[in-house]
């Protein structure tokens, strides 16, 4: 897409539009974490990450070390010189870095144990206490937890899953935080969408069933976020007929005890990942297809670009090829 064509797509009550920057990689970034208006990490496959310090006017990027093989599905950002990435890959392809110099030097922290396991996600609550979502291992999707900022990680007991269900690897943002305490994750496959839901931590798990599409391995919930501890919207559908608008989103108001579809049809086709921008109270969607915007805490929505991204975070969004924008909402860039 040329960035004047985000501009056709705009609405007067809305005003947004994606500003496209430049990365300076060719990977395809689906890791992407703002840690304010100004600092954003960003990661992808052949092991690279990227880092901004100036709202994203320059990326500085690099490959992790002996890392040239992996695929960097997700990053967590603390500060300007504070991020650990999270590989995704079978087995021992699923890994857990860390640097504390601003990418200098990244230190291995975690493998996957399960020669058959496969990491989707990883987020933190605080600098120590963090949480790492799996696909299903032994009957049962995987969780492991740390309280000491990486360093160790201990597994935790979850619902038996149903046959082929696991998670989205797409955006690491199957799996979303809020509080102290509360995680969620959602998953797919041909058997149901379900969305899970701890209020301790990670160690006990309660689970739903989602009015999102999953009639195939590729269909489910790709992505979960919350504006509080009690308004949650989850996106998705289905990532090989990226067009088909139908049964793409959820959501609560009660904390995921329950789940329901929009008023609407929800947004404009598959989404891989959404967000919350408490400036402007809105919800943006974005997905292969083209971005939406929510005002109403996700009853309708409003589709203002048409281009292809994989993941959100704060204004910013990722996609294949290096391609990097930030939102551009009525002049306003907030996280």
């Amino acid at each position: 897409m040329k960035p004047a064509a985000a501009f056709l797509l705009l609405t007067p009550a809305f005003a947004q539009s994606w500003v496209l920057q430049n990365s300076g990689v060719k990977a395809s970034l689906r890791g992407i974490s703002a840690v304010n208006s100004s600092v954003a990490w960003a990661s992808g496959t052949g092991g690279t990450w990227l880092r901004t310090l100036d709202t994203g006017a320059h990326w500085t990027a690099g490959v992790v070390a002996g890392a040239a093989d992996l695929d960097f599905r997700g990053i967590r950002a603390f500060d300007a010189n504070t991020a650990m990435l999270l590989s995704s890959g079978t087995g021992d392809k699923s890994r857990i870095y860390k640097t504390t110099d601003g990418g200098s030097h990244w230190t291995l922290l975690f493998t996957n144990p399960d020669a058959k396991g496969f990491f989707d996600a990883i987020a933190f609550w605080d600098p120590m206490r963090g949480i790492v979502l799996g696909d299903a291992v032994g009957g049962a999707m995987t969780v492991f937890t740390s309280t000491d900022g990486g360093a160790h990680w201990a597994k935790q007991k979850t619902p038996e899953a149903l046959p082929n269900e696991g998670a989205f690897a797409a955006s690491n943002s199957s799996l979303a935080l809020f509080g102290r305490q509360d995680a969620w994750f959602g998953t797919g496959g041909a058997a149901a969408a379900r969305i899970y839901h701890s209020g301790d931590g990670g160690r006990n798990w309660t689970v739903k069933s989602a009015p999102v599409r999953s009639d195939g391995a590729s269909a489910g919930i790709f992505s979960i976020a919350f504006r509080d501890a009690k308004h949650g919207i989850a996106v998705g559908g289905d990532y090989r007929s990226d067009k088909e608008p139908a049964g793409n989103a959820a959501i609560t108001n009660d904390g995921g005890a329950s789940w329901r579809a929009p008023a609407s049809s929800g947004p404009h086709g598959f989404r891989s990942s959404v967000h919350y921008l408490p400036r402007g109270r809105q919800w943006i969607a974005t997905g292969t297809s083209g971005s939406d915007v929510s005002k109403d805490d996700g009853q309708t929505w409003t589709q203002f670009d048409n281009g292809s991204f994989n993941a959100l975070s704060g204004a910013w969004a990722v996609g294949a090829n290096g391609r990097i924008a930030v939102l551009n909402s009525n002049g306003a860039r907030s996280q």
